[in-house]
């Protein structure tokens, strides 16, 4: 079984962007439930479904495969909730971790967040400059819940 570890931190300014390439993702959710998220997402020219489990601290079981991208649209355009989730996800390396960056769009534009996962819940990390208020446990930042209770209407 996988385990995602992953903490979550809000984006100052935008220094991180000179050293990255960025994806454009769009990702919807067939479940939101607390206990099991489905997730269906195209990135670029791929195309993955996700399931996670409930988390434990900063752990929760992960599961993702590759689906074909006309099913993923499928699904994104017919079953999944709405709004969608648009974003532009950039990676880059930066004081020896690997760090995903998704800048929002659509219904939850001006929203910036960096993600970082880890190999043990207790790593110790050094925070990029352009890090700032960390949000690992705040579930307005979830995307699932960003479905409901999209960045705009904050």
């Amino acid at each position: 079984m996988a385990i995602e570890i992953e903490r979550k931190f809000l984006v100052t300014g935008d220094a991180w962007k000179r050293a990255a390439v960025g994806v454009l993702y769009r990702q919807g959710y067939l479940s939101t439930d607390k206990a099991r998220t489905v997730r269906v997402r195209i990135a670029g020219e791929r195309a993955f479904i996700t399931i996670k489990g409930m988390a434990i601290g900063i752990a929760r079981p992960e599961f993702e495969y590759e689906i074909p991208p006309d099913d993923a649209a499928a699904m994104l355009d017919g079953l999944c909730l709405k709004p969608l989730i648009e974003k532009r996800r950039y990676t880059l390396e930066c004081k020896g971790m690997r760090w995903e960056v998704d800048e929002f769009l659509g219904e939850n534009l001006g929203l910036v967040v960096a993600e970082v996962e880890l190999d043990s819940a207790d790593q110790a990390i050094e925070l990029p400059e352009w890090i700032g208020l960390e949000v690992t446990d705040d579930a307005r930042y979830f995307n699932s819940s960003l479905i409901a209770h999209p960045f705009k209407l904050w």
